[in-house]
This record gives C-alpha cells, sequence and structure tokens, in this order.
C-alpha cells in the first residue's frame, strides 16, 4: 500500500459530507483502510479520516500508544470506525488542544464531549459499540468531524488560543 498526500484545509472534499461505505471487506475498502493506516504512520498522527486523503467515505481511523504530537495523551486502542455514530453521555464539555495533519503546523483549544458512546462498523462489516472518555473521546469525535465536512478551526470559541504549534509550545512538531 502506501502513503498518501494529506488534503488541506480549503481543499472542497474536505468540506463535503461524506458518503455511507455499503460494502464491507472488498478490496477497495482494505486498500482504502491500509493507505490510511501508512499515511497516519507515516505523518505521526493520532487518527485520519478518509476525506483527507480524497475519499469522501464514512470511514475514520484512530490510535495512539505514543505519540510526541500528544505526549500527555493516553492510549486509544487502533481502530476502524465506519459510518459512525457518535452520542455525548452528558452535556460536560471540555478545552483540549488539537491538531490535525489537513491544518498543518497549527493547533487550537477546541470544546469536545468528555464522555460518549461511540458506534460503527469494522472492516467486515461487524457493528461495535464503546463507551469512552478523556483523549480517546476528543479523537473520535475531530476524527468524525472530519466526515461532516468540519475541520476543528470551526469548533474554536476563542481565537487568541489558535496558533502555530511553535509560537505556543515551543516545539515544532
Amino acid at each position: 500500500m502506501s502513503v498518501k498526500n494529506v488534503l488541506r484545509m480549503g481543499h472542497p472534499v474536505l468540506r463535503q459530507i461524506a458518503a455511507p461505505v455499503t460494502e464491507f471487506n472488498t478490496p477497495e475498502l482494505n486498500s482504502l483502510i491500509q493507505d490510511m493506516f501508512d499515511t497516519m504512520a507515516a505523518l505521526d498522527g493520532a487518527g485520519l479520516a478518509a476525506p483527507q486523503i480524497g475519499v469522501s467515505r464514512r470511514v475514520v481511523i484512530f490510535g495512539v500508544e505514543r505519540n510526541r504530537r500528544y505526549p500527555a495523551a493516553e492510549p486509544v486502542p487502533q481502530t476502524i470506525l465506519i459510518n459512525p455514530e457518535v452520542l455525548p453521555l452528558d452535556d460536560d464539555m471540555e478545552e483540549g488542544w488539537e491538531g490535525c495533519l489537513s491544518v498543518p503546523g497549527l493547533r487550537g483549544q477546541v470544546p469536545r464531549y468528555t464522555h460518549i458512546i461511540y458506534r460503527g462498523y469494522d472492516e467486515t462489516g461487524h457493528l461495535f459499540e464503546r463507551e469512552v472518555r478523556g483523549f480517546h473521546a476528543r479523537v473520535v469525535q475531530h476524527e468524525v468531524d472530519h466526515l461532516d465536512g468540519i475541520l476543528y478551526p470551526q469548533r474554536i470559541r476563542d481565537f487568541s488560543r489558535f496558533g502555530f504549534e511553535a509560537e505556543l509550545t515551543g516545539h515544532d512538531f
């Protein structure tokens, strides 16, 4: 498989609502997923949505053991999530720093629900559901936003907490 170019903010595919996946365990879907994992690994990402590599389908992947871009983040299991649904379990939200491979070099404080259930399908069409909190919940919400044509800067409430990573953290990721 291969590392794909990641579309950047402003590209029309990133503003579209992605189409649902209707066939599972196909060579095309499996190839897409492998390309997404290759791309995410090469760029040290925590997650990736299919629209970010130009494929307008409701497919996201994520997973973090250790990530230099998110050094304080707890581990998140490697996951393939297709046709996802996200349900907040309460009204509690927390602001946290986010970056995005489609918005390179920038970070911002983004409000997200702290406790969610998400459900969707794996690559074989098996339905699953997880209840999560914290960074895991943040990653899921960030990636699922991509499927609805939303990038994290659209969720920022206070633009005084948005800027270049090097200026905000002293590190160039």
